[in-house]
């Protein structure tokens, strides 16, 4: 299991539970098909998502290689995101998720891999 946390200076960081899709196997499936999840997946590589076939809505974060966040978005099932070119990892989450953790442009995600 890993986990992750943030920079941000006006926030805790608690460290937030994380899935790791690395392979291209467990990035196509993503969170196709489940009912929700418990902290957050990372998406590695990756530069655009799609919410075709899930259940709930979702926010991403796109990140930079250096895991600075370049932008938040949420996405309701069904649609389909823009590539983002500088985006090398993808963060996803349940809507609203990433504004309690202080995921937001220009702050930095720490993963720790246990």
């Amino acid at each position: 299991m890993a986990t992750f946390t943030t920079d941000a200076p006006d926030r805790t960081s608690e460290p937030v539970p994380l899935e790791l899709a690395a392979t291209a196997r467990a990035r196509r499936r993503g969170l196709l098909g489940r009912p929700g999840i418990e902290g957050a997946l990372l998406l590695t590589p990756a530069n655009s998502v799609h919410t075709l076939g899930m259940r709930f809505a979702i926010d991403v974060a796109y990140l930079d290689r250096s895991s600075r966040v370049l932008a938040v978005r949420t996405m309701r099932p069904g649609r389909l995101g823009l590539p983002r070119p500088r985006a090398r990892q993808v963060l996803e989450a349940e809507a609203g998720s990433m504004e309690r953790w202080g995921v937001r442009p220009g702050v930095r995600i720490a993963v720790r891999r246990d």
